[in-house]
């Protein structure tokens, strides 16, 4: 039987505005395996990365309840949250969000410097390898194609074997090409470790190859399963 890795139950998101309170996520029920790719498609303002701040726990949920690897999110302090981040959850950004002043090495090190380990360097350079950016790893951000860059980020979310990667829009600053070949090493780099990979992307080509898609509209689920063997699927509400 799979085992549930994350689970969101009535999902809301309260963010305040100039005009006042804009419920964004308004009633999400989720469950995530163990291992499964998911897609989460939806237009602009859909609710899609904010569903990912969630996870993350970098955006607390104003309503329902949410479990992830074990951890009852809504339950833990600012730091608690950043120790389950620290050693469960990998991020990749569209816009790579590199320190410029730090080379690919030093970057990639970061996550493991936090967590006190002793052989950071050693590890950020074995994953740096694995990216094809063993030649890279004294030239700063700025001195790396886009496509380089994202790998480094993909080193970097990778370097602590994350139980999940978050993706959000991972190739949405690259050229076609790189793109695509960004998203082979992703999911390459996701099989090879077991990780737990939700991507948000405005591509159904780039959904396709998730093994289940997810379709936000207006902050709820739009639509239930899309392929895969996923357990309890997504489930969406009708209604606030």
């Amino acid at each position: 039987m799979s085992e549930v890795l994350i689970a969101l139950k009535n999902i809301k998101l309260q963010l305040h505005s100039d005009g006042g309170p804009v419920q964004v996520l308004r009633g999400i029920d989720l469950h995530i395996n163990r291992g499964e790719t998911v897609g989460v498609l939806g237009p602009s303002g859909s609710g899609k990365t904010s569903l990912l701040m969630v996870v993350a726990g970098l955006e607390p949920a104003t309503g329902g309840s949410i479990k992830s690897v074990g951890h009852d999110l809504r339950a833990l302090s600012e730091d608690e949250l950043a120790r389950y981040r620290r050693d469960h959850v990998g991020i990749v950004f569209q816009s790579f969000h590199l320190i410029p002043t730090r080379t690919a090495l030093e970057n990639v090190a970061i996550p493991l410097e936090f967590s006190g380990q002793g052989d950071a360097f050693a590890r950020a350079e074995q994953e740096l390898y694995a990216v094809g950016l063993g030649h890279r790893l004294e030239h700063y951000p700025g001195q790396l194609s886009g496509g380089e860059q994202q790998r480094v980020a993909l080193a970097r979310s990778f370097v602590t074997k994350p139980d999940i990667l978050l993706a959000d829009e991972p190739t949405g600053s690259l050229d076609q090409e790189t793109g695509h070949k960004v998203l082979d090493l992703m999911f390459e780099m996701k099989d090879r470790s077991g990780t737990t990979l939700v991507m948000v992307t405005h591509s159904t080509e780039l959904a396709a190859r998730c093994s289940r898609l997810v379709r936000l509209a207006d902050g709820l689920i739009a639509n239930g399963n899309t392929g895969g063997n996923t357990g309890d699927g997504a489930v969406g509400t009708l209604d606030a």
